[in-house]
């Protein structure tokens, strides 16, 4: 009798154990660390990323979640940074590069710990305490501006420009964080984003860009309709408007009589003018659809005086709705349970080439558009890009008004504390601490490199400046 082995794993997987599987995951996250490393900083380089098929489109970025989003990857490690600069890029919006740097900082400093026989659980308990220790010194360190309105701005401002810095708006990081900044403050520290929408349009230079209070809607306003509504009463829907229409040019019918087509194509009119009887019956002077209106709708919303708009992307409608105070319907049987949205006046706006609408006086006061204007469609997303990190660092300060200082002085100050706790912990321990504190300094280390400078020389330098006290010392540019 023989015994056949058991296969767990399917044909052609391959099994790592050990050491060397410890290896590969040492290898594959550090190779991810070293190819964004060179984005990091005020000099960071950007990546020219293209994708391959039948669509090819080309992106210039130098956005860490944007560039590791892009990125195929087999290594499980290697993956798991790659969902660590997501969770950054959801949560706080800006430090996705840094932050995947420093994890395979840290692995690299792990690697050297392993070869030196050091258990894995020591180097985590090490760098537990490490964190803890650099937490308090960064807390510690903290500046809070919150109660005094100027001052708080001026930390707001700074903040943007530190985090424009480093991205295509650099050259007019002075005008782009105002821009940041002013959109932030309408919010009146609720912190919801989804009232200030980003408008991409091609032409003009980048200092054409502006902030336009109310909300603008890339639309056309359907034929013979009003061009402007003022005191606007908004019907917000997404409903098939040919839900009854039989397509009967498309479709196999069997009549008697040409004569009966006429009837077929009588009915489904007669269907479709219910539709919009009800919908009138709202007493909405606006009829916003996420989808298509047809052309005999749309000639009786006219002939009723309605402004009907189409094809609104769901985006667009669901901030529609929240920036007018309306609700999303989709069924129109009972009016008196839907709520409609208001706002003072409507009317069409040229930017650019292209015209817009302009819904001035929402209920939602804090609404607001930023317009981006551009070369080039690669100019306009990576500004998008940017801008849009600079807001979600702004409305994360403005919920926590406690800042720090960059340039490298919280890592070296964080980087310096942690030594000094190395130095008082006696055991192996002591190695992982110190291991921690190697990698906090690496950061100011990589700016320096990318900048083209000499890093030794100037983390040298801050460090011996941070250990006499001067814990607010920084790289320049």
């Amino acid at each position: 009798m023989s015994l056949n082995p058991i296969q767990v794993l399917s044909t052609g997987a391959e099994e790592e154990k050990a050491e060397i599987a410890r290896l590969s995951s040492f290898v594959g996250a550090i190779a991810i660390g070293d190819l964004i490393k060179s984005t990091l900083g005020p000099k960071g380089m950007d990546k020219i990323l293209q994708t391959g098929g039948r669509n090819e489109t080309i992106q210039v970025t130098n956005d860490g979640a944007t560039i590791l989003r892009s990125i195929g990857v087999d290594n499980p490690a290697a993956k798991v940074l790659i969902e660590i600069s997501k969770v950054q890029d959801d949560e706080v919006g800006d430090g996705t590069t840094s932050v995947t740097v420093l994890a395979c900082e840290l692995l690299k400093e792990a690697e050297l710990l392993i070869s030196q026989r050091i258990h894995p659980q020591t180097i985590v308990a090490g760098w537990r305490k490490a964190v803890t220790e650099a937490r308090q010194a960064l807390e510690a360190s903290a500046v809070d501006h919150g109660n005094d309105a100027a001052k708080f701005r001026e930390d707001l401002l700074n903040i943007a420009r530190t985090t424009l810095s480093s991205k295509i708006l650099t050259q007019h990081k002075d005008y782009f964080a105002t821009l940041a900044v002013d959109s932030v403050l309408r919010l009146k520290g609720s912190g919801n984003l989804d009232a200030i929408q980003i408008i991409k349009k091609l032409g003009g230079g980048i200092l054409d860009s502006h902030l336009d209070l109310g909300f603008l809607l890339d639309k056309k306003i359907g034929v013979n309709q009003p061009k402007r509504i003022e005191n606007a009463k908004i019907l917000i829907a997404n409903t098939s408007m040919d839900a009854d229409k039989i397509k009967v040019f498309g479709s196999r019918v069997r009549v008697d009589a040409v004569s009966k087509v006429a009837e077929l194509e009588l009915a489904e009119k007669e269907k479709m003018k219910e539709k919009v009887e009800k919908i009138l019956k709202h007493n909405c002077s606006v009829f916003i659809n996420r989808q298509l209106i047809y052309n005999y709708p749309e000639q009786l919303f006219a002939d009723a005086g309605v402004m009907a708009i189409e094809h609104a992307d769901f985006e667009g409608v669901e901030r529609l709705a929240l920036v007018t105070g309306g609700e999303i319907v989709s069924t129109f049987d009972s009016p008196d349970n839907v709520k409609l949205g208001h706002c003072d006046l409507i009317e069409e706006v040229i930017i650019g080439e292209d015209k817009l609408l302009k819904f001035s006086g929402v209920a939602l006061g804090e609404a607001c558009t930023i317009i981006l204007r551009g070369a080039t469609q690669q100019i306009l997303d990576e500004a998008e890009r940017s801008l849009h990190d600079a807001l979600c660092v702004l409305a994360q300060t403005v919920k926590e008004t406690g800042t720090v200082f960059g340039g490298g002085a919280s890592e070296m100050l964080m980087a310096n504390a942690v030594s000094v706790l190395a130095s008082k912990t006696p055991g192996k321990e002591a190695m992982a601490i110190e291991s921690f504190a190697k990698a906090l300094r690496q950061l100011p280390t990589i700016i320096a490199d990318n900048a083209g400078y000499d890093s030794a020389e100037l983390v040298s330098q801050l460090r011996a400046a941070h250990t006499e006290g001067s814990t607010r010392t920084g790289l320049n540019r």
